[in-house]
């Protein structure tokens, strides 16, 4: 009898698992960069779509899932400016790509791209009398996020213009190949550039 209701019990809980879009899990995800682990969000989510609550409160868009905020950089400009239901799509559509591509979490996948394509140092132009020149600073933890998402959703972007490929292939393969820290994605290149700079700059 203890039994069959500890075997109910697990059914219960294993149905009433939050998946995203009812296919992948955020259990077993976990952020190994530790200064990002605050900004990262792993909330469980079905859908990714919030309606925009944290658009007026400053720096509530950390608490924001990540695979939205990937997705609402999908809609900076063009064709897919303020669609976010095909923004939703294109997502859900090169996620399913990625597990047949890597057999993985694409949730996990998208993790480790954004750690390993976020930048840790930037410049900023400094005047002093007269003469300006550049510094190296650190970039903050929240903007790191914000620059990986950014180069992310452009690599896809840039990918998929004028070619046979489309948009949802160019992002799975831009996460695929950041997520493995490969020189031929447009987002690693960009970090590697902008930390270049700033190594010169110091």
């Amino acid at each position: 009898m203890v039994y069959l209701l500890v075997q109910k019990s697990e059914k219960i809980k294993t149905e009433m698992e939050i998946k995203l879009f009812n296919k992948w899990s955020f259990d077993n995800t976990e952020i190994q960069d530790p200064g990002l682990k605050k900004y990262i969000c792993l909330k469980p989510i079905i859908l990714p779509h919030s309606g925009g609550r944290h658009e007026h409160k400053r720096f509530i868009k950390s608490r924001v899932n990540i695979v939205e905020r990937l997705v609402n950089n999908l809609m900076r400009h063009g064709s897919r400016g303020g669609k976010k239901v095909r923004a939703i799509n294109i997502v859900k559509l090169a996620f399913e790509i990625i597990q047949l591509k890597t057999d993985q979490n694409p949730i996990e996948i998208l993790t480790r791209a954004i750690e390993n394509s976020a930048p840790c140092e930037d410049t900023t132009r400094i005047s002093y009398g007269g003469i300006s020149y550049h510094k190296a600073v650190d970039i903050s933890p929240q903007r790191r996020v914000d620059l990986a998402l950014r180069f992310l959703a452009d690599g896809a972007r840039k990918a998929a213009f004028g070619n046979r490929k489309t948009v949802e292939e160019c992002l799975a393969d831009e996460l695929v190949t950041a997520a493995a820290r490969d020189s031929r994605s447009y987002a690693i290149g960009k970090k590697d550039e902008m930390e270049r700079i700033a190594l010169s700059s110091r």
